[in-house]
């Protein structure tokens, strides 16, 4: 073996780079570098340039950090509304979904004594609108308001101009027109369905008529016409009672509103959302104490006469002598108080309860009353009645010039002498402010200068001075009713009193009332007071039989065959109310039948007769008798056989 070693093997290493080759430090015993060959030069390329975008993370930062502020900002706004305000904005949302309207209550019905339907109400429509409804946003014109309103004015009898405003009104309900009759809502609904169909068909037309509903409602109706239009009034155009019975008893009539309240969408109501309602409680029905047959009798024998003499107006009253109840209270002129609009503002009243007026000599049976309650004459007593009488600062006479009359206490009150009531009260006391006094107490308690006690709206007690305030001429007037005023009821209770034995009872118009319940609850009972005695009444009946009766008498013309009838006649000086003047006269008869066993009392007032006679028992006589003998038929009163026992008139000196 030799020394030397052996050849060392080469073994493969991993093959370097020429990169690193290059980078090698030159040591000793190294090869020098060997330079790279050069590169040929690349062709470049002959198609459109690359552009390298840069690194898209800093734009997706951006965008991240814009929705992240958006979130946060919805995020705010809706804590604020669902936990901050969400009462306010649920009440706002309540209101613009949820509408309401009233439900009018039924008015109750208003009925004669034997039920017969006076006035009444049926089934009406109140006409309303959606003024959003019309809005250039919801029909895409900008004219909808009068377009509609053009369309409406025709059948709502209204002035196009005024709907045209309401339509245009802020809010989600407005009444076009109230209480319309079903025939009028059908006209718009007819045409609504039309323009709804035709702009189905043609996208160019507009329903302008979308936003126009109905509310169910009632009309008061009287089916009499004018009949008894004084005592019932009418209703007003907000549903509330405008004079007579209807005012008066307005609360029980109308009854209590109810009230509704629903979701709706597009004007129409969304059934499913559930709605809210307070049902309506109807008004109570009124049974009056008039009988329409005898009150349709007594409107038309005044209407004829009034109409025949050309007066301003007249009135007749009927009433149960025995109950205080009104049977009849008939004016004219009249009115129809379903339709106010032809009526005349001068008729819309009850003048026979609002006017006060001298009575003339119906009045001379307080007068009579005093003095034989008193016990200072008796029918038999002698009066002699000169022409002339000179009392006070004045001459008083009687309605014709005659020679001196000798009549009766009996006969002063048949032939209606002013100058013998004058001397018969004269003798009430020791000097003639005794006598005053003595005679104002009977007349108050009479009823004269107090209400009647039907608390009627516009009722007058008229005028009835103190005694102490009489005037030098009224001390001698008053006694034959000229200086005292009182209405047609107060004069007819007068009457009343002394056909009911002295006993005053106060007048009556309802008989009671009938509740939703169907319970009937009768009216409280009158109050009763005595005035004069059985006797003097009596006495008085028959006295006042002499005024129809006899010969002598002014009444005649109220005479009925076969009945006994007590009454008497007035005609008085008239004040004129527009100047506060004398000016024509108030005629008037005044009476009740049987005489002996009186039934009815029935009154007639005549103002201003202005052809033919203006006499109480010439004008008013014919009427009392018409309207007596029916009124006695009807309430089927016969006759009592009993002859008169006539009195008499006049004596011989």
């Amino acid at each position: 073996m030799s020394d030397r070693e052996p050849p060392r093997r080469r073994v493969p290493g991993p093959t370097r780079p020429a990169s690193d080759a290059r980078r090698r430090p030159a040591g000793p015993g190294a090869r020098p570098a060997r330079r790279p060959a050069p590169r040929p030069q690349a062709a470049r390329p002959t198609g459109p340039r690359i552009i390298r975008l840069g690194s898209p993370r800093p734009r997706l930062r951006m965008v991240g950090l814009g929705l992240t502020l958006v979130l946060i900002a919805f995020s705010v706004r809706l804590l604020q509304v669902q936990a901050v305000e969400a009462g306010t904005y649920a009440a706002k949302a309540q209101q613009n979904r949820y509408v309401g309207y009233t439900l009018a209550a039924e008015r109750g019905q208003i009925t004669d004594r034997s039920g017969v339907a006076l006035a009444t109400s049926v089934d009406a429509y109140d006409i309303t609108a959606d003024p959003t409804l019309f809005s250039r946003k919801q029909l895409k014109i900008d004219d909808g308001p009068e377009q509609a309103a053009a369309l409406l004015a025709p059948i709502l009898g209204q002035d196009q101009a005024g709907l045209t405003e309401k339509l245009r009104t802020k809010g989600q309900y407005v009444k076009l027109a109230g209480r319309q009759t079903p025939q009028v809502w059908k006209q718009i609904k007819d045409l609504k369905s039309a323009l709804a169909a035709k702009a189905d068909d043609d996208h160019t037309t507009v329903n302008v008529l979308a936003g126009v509903f109905a509310v169910a409602t009632s009309k008061r109706v009287y089916p009499n016409s004018d009949l008894a239009a004084g005592i019932l009034g009418w209703v007003n155009a907000d549903g509330k009672g405008g004079g007579g019975v209807e005012q008066k008893l307005n609360t029980l009539l109308s009854g209590k509103d109810g009230k509704i309240r629903y979701a709706q969408s597009g004007g129409r109501q969304v059934p499913t959302a559930g709605s809210t309602e307070t049902p309506a409680v109807p008004g109570s029905d009124v049974e009056l104490t008039i009988d329409r047959d005898i009150q349709w009798a007594a409107q038309d024998a005044i209407t004829e006469q009034v109409t025949k003499s050309k007066a301003d107006r007249g009135y007749v009253i009927v009433q149960d002598t025995q109950t205080g109840e009104i049977l009849a209270m008939a004016n004219s002129p009249g009115f129809d108080p379903g339709d106010l609009s032809q009526a005349d503002p001068g008729t819309l009243h009850n003048w026979a309860l609002e006017d006060a007026y001298e009575p003339g000599s119906t009045a001379k049976v307080m007068s009579m009353a005093a003095v034989l309650e008193e016990n200072v004459a008796t029918p038999q007593t002698h009066v002699v009645v000169p022409n002339r009488l000179h009392r006070g600062d004045r001459l008083f006479k009687d309605d014709i010039d005659h020679e001196t009359w000798y009549l009766t206490l009996n006969g002063v009150l048949a032939k209606s002498s002013n100058i013998g009531t004058i001397l018969a009260t004269g003798q009430l006391g020791k000097t003639q402010a005794q006598a005053n006094q003595v005679l104002y107490s009977y007349l108050r308690k009479f009823g004269l200068g107090s209400y009647s006690g039907l608390d009627f709206p516009g009722e007058t007690k008229g005028i009835l001075a103190a005694p102490q305030d009489w005037s030098t001429s009224q001390q001698y007037t008053i006694p034959f009713g000229q200086g005292v005023s009182l209405t047609a009821m107060q004069a007819a209770s007068v009457y009343s009193t002394i056909a009911n034995g002295g006993v005053r009872v106060e007048p009556t118009l309802v008989r009671g009332t009938q509740g939703p319940d169907g319970r009937f609850t009768p009216a409280a009972k009158p109050e009763k007071s005595r005035v004069i005695s059985e006797k003097t009444a009596k006495t008085l009946a028959r006295m006042l039989e002499s005024v129809v009766d006899d010969r002598e008498g002014t009444g005649s013309k109220a005479r009925i065959p076969g009945y006994r009838v007590a009454g008497k006649t007035g005609t008085a000086n008239r004040v004129d109310p527009a100047t506060g003047k004398y000016h024509g006269y108030t005629s008037s008869f005044a009476g009740f039948a049987p005489a002996d066993n009186p039934r009815v009392t029935v009154y007639c007032a005549i103002q201003n007769a202005t052809k033919g006679s203006y006499f109480g028992g010439q004008i008013c006589g014919p009427v009392y008798k018409q309207v007596m003998e029916f009124a006695l038929k009807t309430l089927q009163v016969p006759p009592t056989g009993a002859k008169s026992a006539s009195l008499p008139v006049t004596f011989k000196p």
